[in-house]
């Protein structure tokens, strides 16, 4: 029964975990990837107001609503990545799940893009975990880190070891909570401008902030007055450059 890589959940502790960090009283509940349902279980027993499970395995699918019939027409058969969030309730929605390593990134950054996006207890691999929490100057401070913390506020909730789960992952995992943060920015357009800006920063990174950029084909005149606006040295690197810094290079470049 097991496919696309599953690492199926069984430490009770880290279940109760997880559940508790659901908000009794949320609108909307959207489980990623419920596979047996471990979480499911109990997201049931929570009575959630609204409560939909999107499992790409037909056969996980199957023994869902067949072991949890109150899940009947809560299911969905999809992908996460290629699953239309519009055919979610248009409310403040929260988000759970032990998320696949290989998808993780992916998925987060899709989930906290939406615009009903309202919280979400994460799993992930321990080291993809420690780059979204690092600050600036720290080791794995970069684009996961701050295109995570522009659209949330992220914090470590429970370390979670390879025993855990059946079969056992070769790597240590950590459980993460995501709050809803302020949209800081106008329009997606200019996230996405600065989705852009940030990963060209990161992209050389043995260079300066200065000839990342330059390199990327930002304006070189444009970064000068933008470093010198800032109070940045013209030797500054990326990784000692601080989120509100970034935001207001997007301005400037």
């Amino acid at each position: 029964m097991r496919k696309y890589g599953q690492h199926f959940l069984i430490s009770q502790t880290v279940i109760d975990g997880i559940v508790q960090a659901v908000p009794k009283d949320a609108q909307s509940v959207v489980e990623i990837g419920p596979g047996k349902g471990a979480l499911t279980e109990h997201l049931v027993e929570k009575n959630l107001t609204h409560f939909t499970a999107v499992e790409i395995d037909p056969e996980m699918k199957n023994y869902l609503e067949e072991h949890f019939p109150a899940l009947q027409g809560n299911v969905i058969l999809k992908n996460f990545l290629k699953f239309e969030l519009n055919l979610l309730p248009q409310k403040p929605t929260f988000f759970v799940s032990n998320l696949p390593y290989i998808d993780a990134a992916e998925i987060l950054d899709k989930v906290l893009n939406w615009p009903f996006f309202d919280g979400a207890v994460f799993m992930f691999q321990k080291e993809q975990a420690q780059r979204i929490l690092a600050k600036t100057g720290t080791e794995g401070y970069g684009p996961l880190s701050l295109l995570s913390q522009v659209r949330s506020v992220p914090r470590q909730y429970l370390k979670v070891g390879k025993a855990c789960f059946n079969p056992p992952p070769k790597v240590e995992s950590m459980v993460l909570t995501f709050e809803k943060k302020q949209w800081p920015f106008a329009a997606v357009g200019e996230y996405k401008k600065f989705a852009k800006l940030v990963k060209a920063a990161f992209l050389h990174r043995r260079k300066t902030l200065f000839n990342s950029l330059s390199l990327c084909g930002y304006e070189k005149a444009k970064i000068e007055n933008a470093l010198s606006v800032l109070n940045l040295k013209p030797t500054v690197r990326a990784e000692q450059v601080t989120l509100w810094q970034f935001l207001e290079l997007n301005k400037l470049c």
